[in-house]
């Protein structure tokens, strides 16, 4: 076990030098990066009346040595090859760089956009989980009924919808038309002067849109496999041993079948609990206005902020990895019949 586990730990070496080299590739072809965003945003703070007035013009008209001082600023002055080595440096150290227009470490920005993230990724996990299993199990307990045929068209048609469309339905009709909850942010602007009592109403108010979106999407993967996982072990030989020993079908079900059945489901606990912070927030989070992780990914996108973009991919991929390794070692936790050579 510890030489797979080391030779896992080895092959991320590669897959992170792969995902960013790649990246940085992509980006050199980029058009209009850092150097022309901040030339633009310059002209368009100086005004109309400004040379060029606030018409996107990148570099054009601007001084050549003072075009030359926001190059070295953000250190275009190098090759690329020379830019590539100093960022993966600065990586094995951990340093993901500070971000080119927030004057603020990467590090110290994910800080401070995890909190929301954290929020929809925590009651998004348990919420699914809270709803998908024992819904999973009610449906292979009554595998072919009406209530089976019932619940998985209502399962499947909350996956088929996307959770940007549904957020933004929830979003006109409940925050809109009805305006039973808020249209965007986490708290309320006189968060500070409420008690304790009325801090947990007004998060759990704000929340509660984003969330449903995310959850009716998230648990429907999660719901179909508890039932299939049950539905195999139900047709096993050592149900029907169980069974004929005298055991009631609730002492079967729970003490036996309930056991091997959470296996697959159990196994990918770590990856569901790391992806429900790190992914499909950034529509959500666009959408209701949160300023989490999601929506800091695509403003780096689309100001050019390469710092954020690649510091994050590395953190992000890293942690990806890292849970990918530790739900495969959960198989063997879980069953030890399973054997990694």
């Amino acid at each position: 076990m510890f030489a797979y586990i080391l030779k896992r730990l080895l092959l991320m070496i590669p897959t992170l030098f792969g995902v960013l080299l790649l990246t940085f590739v992509v980006i050199q072809f980029v058009p209009g990066g850092p150097v022309e965003q901040y030339m633009a945003e310059a002209r368009t703070a100086a005004g109309p009346g400004a040379e060029g007035g606030s018409v996107y013009r990148a570099a054009q008209g601007v001084d050549p040595k003072r075009l030359e001082e926001i190059k070295a600023l953000y250190g275009f002055d190098k090759p690329p090859t020379e830019r590539f080595v100093q960022m993966l440096g600065r990586f094995v150290r951990f340093d993901l760089g500070e971000s080119f227009f927030q004057n603020k470490s990467v590090s110290a920005l994910v800080w401070e956009k995890l909190p929301v993230s954290i929020s929809l990724g925590l009651w998004t996990f348990f919420i699914s989980y809270l709803v998908a299993v024992p819904l999973g199990v009610a449906k292979a307990v009554r595998a072919g009924s009406r209530f089976d045929f019932l619940t998985t068209l209502v399962v499947l048609v909350g996956y088929a919808i996307p959770g940007f469309v549904l957020g933004l339905v929830l979003l006109v009709f409940f925050g809109g038309q009805l305006q039973w909850f808020p249209l965007r942010g986490l708290t309320s602007s006189n968060w500070e002067e409420l008690s304790w009592a009325s801090r947990i109403v007004d998060y759990l108010w704000h929340i509660t849109l984003p969330v449903t979106a995310m959850v009716l999407g998230s648990f429907a993967v999660t719901a179909m496999l508890t039932k299939n996982a049950f539905l195999e072990e139900i047709r096993k030989q050592y149900v029907m041993t169980a069974r004929a020993k005298g055991l009631t079908e609730r002492q079967v079900l729970w003490k036996h079948v309930f056991r091997n059945a959470l296996i697959p489901i159990v196994t990918g606990f770590p990856a569901a609990f790391i992806g429900a912070f790190f992914t499909g927030s950034l529509l959500i989070e666009t959408l209701f206005s949160l300023d989490g992780l999601g929506l800091l990914s695509y403003e780096s996108v689309i100001r050019r902020d390469y710092p954020v973009v690649l510091g994050t991919l590395f953190l992000f991929t890293l942690i990806g990895l890292v849970t990918k390794l530790i739900s495969d070692l959960c198989y063997v936790w879980v069953d030890p019949r399973v054997k990694f050579d």
